[in-house]
């Protein structure tokens, strides 16, 4: 539009003209009587003639555009949904000696380059403007690092690591999101939500497809990590600078069966408390009670050691947790934080008592580099301990003998907005909090595609 403070060129001159002839022209149809003399006409016949050319460019953009408005209303892929695509290309290996762990002794690595693939299509769709219903499908091809006789270690895991992908399609995360007045917001998912759905999370690496390469590297486990697939989570903010977020998570409510369902079965119960100072700091304190089934406990969620995920071999199992995370943003190149996780685990047998308790911590501590060397890449240095068993009650041989070092480096170059490409190292010092076993290397080359 005319800003009046320049001049005029000939097509804002012809599409003001083109406005001042539309209304005339409805104000001479309106009219009773006579309100144009036979010069004001002349004049109008004039200036349409004198700018035909661009007269008619306008009127011919107009009409291109609005052809090519209902050619998109009349084959867009839907008023209330849009789709988005995430593919992940991971080339993986690993150096160093196989961890000795769960009666397999150490050994030479036998791993080889792996080059797997993981890709998503996600539904975001809106009948409100404010709510959310969510649907994703993945396939993927991955598999674990964690075998005996691969690495023989939960350390060594990827980011992306999700367990014997057969490329089979399938519908991965399912939830739907809205609010409730102006501070609140409710979530209730049937299939794939996770602890991190409901919740915060702070670091600037926890993304597996953009952040680290690493599965200890995501996210506190303590806090994001447990028996979860369905359920339901509440958030209020009281205000910009403190929030509450609440859920309950069950592992296998759809399963009617004794010891499953929605509130028989394994489980997670989240409390979190959310305090922004300001724009550029952040904390959250978490506590979660967890517990499984004598099947399939996993109580650091594949990181750590063996005796950290599973220290009763198989007994069921109850976990009361808490976590700490804070990030500060010291300004718009560089980012530091990191988590503290403690949990406190017992067996759930006849015979059970307070002794049996074993404690389990973990901690990260991380460097992030936002726009390093070029605007959109991330650079980023972890070092932490993954989750560890500090004391078995009287049971000392439950406690882990020495402690591992996680340490991991990446770089993410930002092609463009759709293309991105992320080198990255993490080396485990002493596996499964073993001295006895040597440093495993782990190299990753990921490239993901969103659109």
């Amino acid at each position: 539009s005319y800003k009046g403070n320049r001049a005029m060129t000939r097509y804002e001159f012809a599409a003001g003209l083109n406005a001042c002839l539309d209304r005339i022209t409805e104000l001479i149809a309106a009219a009773t009587s006579n309100l144009a003399t036979r010069e004001d006409l002349a004049i109008l016949q004039r200036l349409q003639e004198e700018f035909a050319a661009e007269l008619a460019a306008l009127r011919g953009r107009v009409d291109s555009l609005e052809a090519r408005t209902a050619e998109l209303e009349n084959n867009q892929f839907s008023t209330t949904t849009k789709l988005k695509g995430e593919v992940l290309f991971w080339l993986n290996d690993t150096f160093g000696e196989r961890a000795a762990a769960r009666g397999e002794p150490s050994g030479n690595d036998k791993t080889e380059t792996s080059f797997s693939y993981r890709v998503r299509l996600q539904f975001d769709s809106s009948f409100t403007g404010e709510d959310l219903l969510l649907t994703r499908l993945q396939a993927n091809n991955l598999n674990e690092l964690s075998e005996p006789e691969l690495t023989n270690t939960l350390m060594t895991l990827a980011a992306i690591d999700e367990g014997d992908g057969n490329n089979d399609v399938g519908i991965d995360l399912m939830f739907y999101q809205f609010p409730i007045g102006e501070r609140a917001q409710a979530l209730i998912g049937p299939t794939g939500v996770d602890l991190d759905d409901v919740s915060v999370v702070l670091s600037p690496f926890a993304d597996e497809g953009n952040g680290t390469i690493s599965r200890f590297g995501r996210r506190n486990p303590t806090s994001f990590r447990g028996p979860a697939n369905a359920g339901v989570g509440f958030s209020y903010a009281f205000n910009d600078k403190f929030q509450v977020n609440v859920a309950y998570l069950a592992d296998d409510p759809a399963n009617p069966a004794e010891s499953a369902g929605a509130f028989n079965g394994a489980y997670s119960a989240l409390g979190q408390l959310v305090i922004e100072p300001n724009d550029s700091l952040a904390f959250t304190l978490g506590y979660v009670r967890k517990y499984w089934g004598k099947d399939g406990v996993d109580i650091t969620n594949g990181t750590g050691s063996f005796k950290a995920q599973d220290p009763f071999d198989g007994v069921p199992t109850t976990a009361d947790n808490v976590g700490f995370q804070a990030n500060w943003r010291v300004n718009e190149k560089f980012e530091v934080g990191g988590w503290f996780g403690s949990t406190w685990a017992r067996p759930e047998t006849s015979n059970g008592n307070d002794d049996d308790d074993v404690t389990i911590i973990n901690g990260m501590l991380y460097f992030a580099f936002p726009d390093l060397f070029r605007e959109g890449n991330l650079g980023g240095l972890m070092v932490g301990v993954p989750p560890i068993v500090t004391d078995g009650g009287d049971d000392d041989s439950l406690k882990d003998d020495d402690t591992s070092i996680h340490i991991e480096a990446i770089y993410r170059f930002q092609v463009n907005d759709n293309i991105s490409l992320t080198p990255g190292l993490f080396v485990i010092t002493n596996p499964n909090h073993d001295d006895i076993n040597d440093t495993i290397w782990i190299t990753t080359f990921r490239t993901q595609f969103v659109f």
